[in-house]
């Protein structure tokens, strides 16, 4: 997966078709960075995501949601453009998210990039994350100022910077991670157990000249967490 800010590769992955971008409704992405997003082949916007896209003037091929928090008039434009509209109650028991997450899985698409996932509301960012951790295929979570990669057991990632991270943290998405190993960072780890009930690998951070870092764990599903301070 490619993204202004990194590369992301995995080491039992090797899909024949491109991700599928999804934009949600958190904080929205900076357009000038949702401009440069490339090698996605379909589009999903969920309920006010599709401010973001009307933004960015990025046309997607499925608007989803209850429209409770998209400007109607992004909505209309939506509609205006044909896209494809799935509209569901504002009272259900899944969150729009949640909802295209499930329909992007049964439409075939073979790994998953979210965006507009961070800030808002605390409980809409922890499902999300719960949600897309919780996949069988390839998820990042990411815009201009942070990205959440997910590693799943007996795998591992490599990512390589083009702008370098203030900080690194690892984050089990299980009980507990173990096996984890990750190097080319201040306070590197071998073979580490990491456990969700007291995270301690956070504010990690690239030595001095280094581009790249590969994590890999053997149990669990971990987190990989980026930030990057505003320009």
């Amino acid at each position: 997966m490619e993204f202004p800010q990194l590369s992301l590769s995995y080491s039992s992955y090797s899909a024949r078709n491109n991700p599928w971008l999804l934009i949600t409704g958190g904080r929205a992405p900076a357009t000038s960075w949702l401009t440069q997003l490339r090698g996605f082949d379909r589009c999903w916007a969920a309920d006010h995501g599709i401010d973001a896209c009307q933004q960015a003037n990025l046309v997607p091929d499925v608007l989803l949601g209850d429209g409770d928090s998209a400007s109607p008039r992004s909505w209309d434009w939506a509609k205006t453009l044909g896209v494809s509209l799935k509209e569901y109650p504002v009272a259900k028991d899944f969150t729009d998210t949640q909802l295209a997450l499930k329909l992007m899985i049964e439409a075939g698409a073979p790994a998953i990039i979210v965006t507009g996932a961070f800030g808002g509301r605390f409980d809409h960012a922890y499902s999300t994350m719960f949600s897309c951790a919780s996949l069988d295929i390839p998820c990042a979570l990411i815009d201009e100022s942070e990205a959440l990669i997910y590693a799943q057991p007996d795998q591992s990632i490599t990512l390589a910077f083009a702008t370098i991270p203030k900080a690194i943290s690892l984050l089990p998405f299980t009980e507990s991670c173990s096996g984890v190993t990750i190097n080319n960072v201040r306070w590197p780890l071998t073979d580490a157990t990491l456990t969700q009930q007291f995270p301690q690998a956070v504010s990690n951070e690239l030595l001095t000249g280094q581009t790249d870092l590969s994590i890999c764990v053997k149990t669990g599903k971990l987190g990989v967490y980026c930030y990057w301070e505003a320009p």
